[in-house]
């Protein structure tokens, strides 16, 4: 699944009054119709709708620093 229970996005657009670019927020359900439902750190709980809202995903593997590049930076001298 692209969007398990629990990961972290953040919105760039929604026309919706108080839904302002940068919001972050839990996904929780995606329902039968492919709607991704939130509760929004301003304390909404408020369905994306994929192809008419623009969002990212702030956690996981896109941005998790792969192993080998991580130990890389454990092993480097500090400057």
């Amino acid at each position: 699944m692209r969007y398990p229970k629990g990961t972290r996005l953040c919105l760039d657009f929604m026309d919706e009054p108080g839904m302002s670019p940068g919001l972050q927020g839990t996904m929780e359900f995606i329902d039968d119709a492919g709607q991704i439902h939130m509760h929004w750190e301003n304390g909404r709980s408020l369905a994306l709708i994929p192809g008419e809202d623009s969002f990212h995903r702030i956690d996981g593997p896109a941005n998790e620093v792969p192993k080998r590049e991580k130990a890389k930076k454990e092993r480097s001298p500090q400057r």
